[in-house]
């Protein structure tokens, strides 16, 4: 019987995890070696869509739309996604949009002329073929932190923060000045999981990205991503978040600075004021590290013994976390693991690459 569990990693599936297993009367203790949300969870872009090829994606980011939702942390907007004339990338996204429709989301297929009548805002003279998914839209990842972080402290979660930890050999929590022992452990760290777990090898790579705020931009636009050139923007507060830049990284994760690349906000800005028909100016800049996996399925379930790892989401784990983070919390009480998500399918000898749909 599972009482006590610690979770290591204070990012919204950590916090999901861990709101989960107090509902159910556990004693949770967790560990948060910096602010709740402050690292990948709090420099998501926030676009959450169901436009996955995959019933079991599709399906779980449609019910983690259902919770945001609920919860009024969801401002609705359209999902589109584009191809520039003459790429390769064109005949893909026609392949895939028919196969996610065909699983019942709501996907419509449109050319270059009707994306310019249905969104009159962007600049779509390049554009070969797109498709647009309507159950979509974008979340303020600081508000969401917020939200799980008043949940957690109402359940009753011991919450420690600046309080960094690793788990042993034996699967005992070492931080905060002492060794404990718990039921179960559950490492959500992120790009800190290789750390928290030195004694475990597994198939979990680290990748930049970088992003950016930008205004003002007057009039709708939805949230988009260019295939082409790997770029996305969202509406954010009268002006427009952005990202690309995205490039593998070998380097500590617990000394990584977060700035940006000067080529990357000139690029961005410029490629932004073409699509948009506007000049926008610099607000503000961020990098951060995602994890990845060699499938670019994540690493989420029992590891060995009586620990669990939530990790290696590719960039995806914000819009799916309310899903997830309930499914290893119920997996760690008895339940059933995700299919196709066992941690334990790689050796950790595996290369991991860039994720596709990601540029280096």
């Amino acid at each position: 019987m599972v009482d006590r569990v610690g979770i290591v990693g204070g990012g919204v599936i950590g916090l999901q995890a861990a709101r989960t297993l107090a509902k159910k009367e556990v004693s949770v203790t967790l560990f948060e070696a910096g602010d709740l949300g402050g690292r990948a969870s709090g420099r998501a872009a926030g676009l959450c869509y169901d436009a996955y090829a995959d019933p079991r994606d599709a399906s779980i980011a449609a019910d983690s739309l259902s919770y945001f939702r609920d919860h009024d942390l969801l401002t609705d907007c359209p999902y589109l996604w584009f191809a520039r004339e003459d790429d390769e990338t064109a005949d893909a996204i026609d392949a895939q949009a028919a196969r996610i429709a065909d699983h019942g989301r709501d996907v419509e297929h449109l050319d270059g002329p009707a994306v310019a009548k249905r969104f009159p805002r962007l600049v779509a003279e390049d554009i070969e073929t797109a498709a647009v998914a309507h159950n979509a839209g974008y979340i303020d990842p600081e508000a969401y932190v917020d939200h799980l972080t008043d949940r957690v402290r109402t359940a009753g979660v011991d919450v420690r923060t600046d309080a960094e930890a690793t788990v042993t050999e034996d699967g005992d929590v070492r931080g905060d000045g002492s060794v404990r022992e718990f039921d179960a452990v559950l490492v959500a760290a992120g790009a800190g999981t290789a750390a928290t777990l030195p004694t475990r090898d597994l198939a979990l790579g680290l990748y930049r990205t970088q992003a950016l705020v930008a205004g003002p931009v007057d009039g709708d636009i939805p949230m988009y991503y260019d295939a082409s050139t790997e770029r996305y923007a969202r509406p954010l507060e009268g002006g427009v978040l952005a990202g690309d830049g995205s490039e593998m990284y070998d380097g500590d994760a617990s000394t990584y600075d977060g700035t940006t690349d000067e080529q990357f906000l000139t690029t961005r800005l410029a490629g932004l004021a073409e699509r948009l028909q506007t000049d926008v100016e610099l607000d503000r800049s961020w990098s951060g590290l995602c994890t990845a996996t060699p499938d670019r399925d994540p690493l989420l379930g029992h590891l060995d013994s009586e620990v669990y790892v939530a990790t290696g989401m590719c960039g995806h784990g914000l819009m799916r976390s309310p899903v997830l983070g309930q499914a290893i919390a119920e997996q760690i009480l008895g339940g059933d693991p995700v299919d196709g998500f066992d941690p334990n399918r790689f050796d950790g000898t595996e290369s991991v690459a860039l994720p596709v749909g990601v540029t280096e």
